[in-house]
Order: structure tokens, then C-alpha cells, then sequence
């Protein structure tokens, strides 16, 4: 079969790797229905973050199971299924816990730009749908793979509360599905920091009441105008940089928790600075194994749609495209599709 590989910076390639087996019992093979292109993809496409050899690539995967290992027991062949970006076994004491991504068993997903995937640890990490879902559905189950589940956990760790204040750092596809869960969680307020058109209008759609286009001090100074010098009582830092961590420090209230999620490249924090905030800082890569079920019975019953984040699709061998349009921000988040 042919897949998404990376070799360096801008340089994504669709081309043959070896077909996905069996290995251990634990093990699932799912034919691709969806996969897609995530915003953390382009850290090591922008040659932030070193590729020191070809990788395959993709983490975020929805389908259909084609064979499982002998000891495999909560999917079978022909039910369709998602699954998070960490695999994990669902039953030691940290997935016990809720952080199925820090899972003692963890493996990593990097392979699902392709059209058939191995799963590890199958058991704990797939969930399966109802029924098969309808074509239209598809893209918004595809999300809660990763970015509707982190966008869900930011939200959690940020400890959003039905009337509070609720600030979002960041318009990806993750930002504005943060804007999306704290609305589902009741937030009263929901103010969304971008400066893009189009992602302003879906983050208007999925719920924010404010939109603050500035950044760094001055976008802090306008969440402290709206807030009447307050600030917000959760924030969502959904990108992953020095300038939105200290943004999304500076924008909370003394009390105020902030849910971090976006990956942090070249982040440092001043221990005395965060002393004296009074800030609660609570995140890393989200547990989405935790929210799965929930979430798809949202999806499942009409209740969010969070596949609008999508708005490019592209056949799979038009990986490369996807890459280049997230990239250029010509496009919030690209779907593929074998």
C-alpha cells in the first residue's frame, strides 16, 4: 500500500510502505474510512521538530476493523470503530485514573495517513460506533480522535464551569473546538482570540461571544477590558509557543485555571512569575480514550458537529496538498480519504 511519509522539512511524500500485520495478540487491522492532517503534523513539517529519518505519518483514524489478534475481546471484524492518538491499554492504574495517554503500555499512533492501519492494544484503545455510520457523519467522528477530544480535555483542565469566563488561545481546528466545548460545558462567556475570517465565523458558530484579533500584551489588555480588568476564569492555550503560553498566564484571573494543550515547543516559565498569578496550570497530550464514549454519543445523536472543522478534503494520494494548505492557512484542518 502507499502512505504519507515524512523526510524533512516540506517534504511529504505518498509513496509504497509495507502493508500493516498482525504482530501480537493485542493488535487490530482497520481499513482507513477517514484520516486527516493535524495542526502538531507541522511542527516537524516546518522543521521545528527534527525527522532524523523517513516517517511515516498520521495519528488521527477512523474505520472500519478488518482482523483482530486472538486475544482481542471489545471489537471484531466488521464494526466500525475510532481510536486515540495514544494507544493504551485502558486498565492500569494511570488509564484507571483518566490519563489514558500516560498509559504504562503507551504506543504512540504514527501511521494512519494510509489506508489501513495497525492498532495496538486494541482492547483499550478502540471504541466502536453503534451501528456503521452515514458518509456525512464520518468527518465528525473523525475528530474525536484527537481534536475534538483535546479540544474537550483543555476545556476539562481549564475546569470550565456553566456562567464563567472562557478564553481560547488559538483558532486551529483544536482552538475552535475548545470554543465548541466550552460552550457544551455552559460556559457564559466565550472569548476567542484569532484573526482569521473565516475561523472567526466557525468560532462564532461553535459559540464564542467575543473575538479578540490582537495578541501578546495587547490582546491580554483586551481580555482584561472585557473582563472589566478581571480576566477570564479558564483558558484554553491551544498552540503550544512562548508567546500564547505567557498570553494565556497573563489573561487568567488570580484563582483562574488554564487547560494546555497545544504542544509546547521552546515554552519556559519563570517559577516566580507563576508564583505570584495564582494560576492553575494543568494539561499535556489528552486523554481521549477517557471522552470517547461520551463524545461519540454526541455526534451520534445530532448534538455537535464538530467535522466543520474540516474544510478542505482531498483524495489520500493528495497528502502532500493537505500539508501545504494547513501550512499556507489556507485551510483550518484537511480531510483525507483512501
Amino acid at each position: 500500500m502507499k502512505g504519507a511519509v515524512l523526510y524533512g522539512p516540506r517534504d511529504v511524500r505518498f509513496e509504497e510502505r509495507e502493508d500493516p500485520k498482525i504482530i501480537k495478540p493485542t493488535d487490530a487491522i482497520i481499513k482507513i474510512a477517514a484520516t486527516c492532517v493535524c495542526g502538531s503534523d507541522l511542527w516537524p513539517y516546518r522543521g521545528l521538530q527534527p525527522v532524523n529519518e523517513p516517517t511515516p505519518m498520521g495519528h488521527e483514524y477512523c474505520g472500519i476493523v478488518e482482523g483482530v489478534g486472538s486475544a482481542v475481546r471489545s471489537v471484531k471484524p466488521g464494526q466500525f470503530v475510532i481510536g486515540s492518538f495514544a494507544a493504551s491499554d485502558n486498565t492500569c492504574p494511570h488509564c484507571r485514573a483518566g490519563y489514558q495517554s500516560s498509559c504504562i503500555d503507551r504506543e504512540w499512533m504514527l501511521r494512519a495517513q494510509a489506508p489501513v492501519l495497525r492498532v495496538p492494544l486494541a482492547d483499550g484503545t478502540l471504541v466502536a460506533t453503534p451501528e456503521t455510520p452515514s458518509k456525512e457523519m464520518i468527518p465528525s467522528l473523525l475528530t474525536l480522535s484527537d481534536v475534538m477530544g483535546t479540544g474537550w480535555f483543555a476545556a476539562v483542565a481549564a475546569d470550565v464551569k456553566p456562567g464563567k469566563t472562557v478564553a481560547v488561545v488559538g483558532d486551529g481546528a483544536v482552538g475552535l473546538l475548545g470554543v465548541l466545548s466550552a460552550k457544551l460545558m455552559g460556559a457564559g462567556r466565550i472569548i476567542a482570540m484569532s484573526r482569521h475570517e473565516k475561523r472567526q465565523k466557525l468560532a462564532r458558530e461553535f459559540g464564542a461571544t467575543d473575538i479578540v484579533t490582537d495578541r501578546g500584551d495587547v490582546g491580554v489588555a483586551r481580555i482584561k477590558e472585557l473582563t472589566k480588568g478581571i480576566g477570564a476564569d479558564s483558558v484554553l492555550e491551544c498552540v503550544g509557543t512562548q508567546e500564547s503560553m505567557m498570553q494565556a498566564i497573563r489573561a487568567t484571573r488570580p484563582g483562574g485555571s488554564i487547560g494546555y494543550v497545544g504542544v509546547p515547543h521552546g515554552v519556559q516559565l519563570d517559577g516566580q512569575q507563576l508564583f505570584f498569578s495564582h494560576v492553575r496550570l494543568h494539561g499535556g497530550p489528552a486523554p481521549v480514550r477517557r471522552f470517547l464514549p461520551d463524545l461519540i454519543d454526541l455526534v451520534w445523536k445530532g448534538k455537535i458537529n464538530p467535522g466543520k472543522v474540516f474544510d478542505l478534503t482531498l483524495p489520500l494520494d493528495q497528502v502532500t496538498e493537505g500539508y501545504r494548505a494547513m501550512d499556507e492557512r489556507r485551510a483550518i484542518k484537511a480531510l483525507l480519504v483512501p
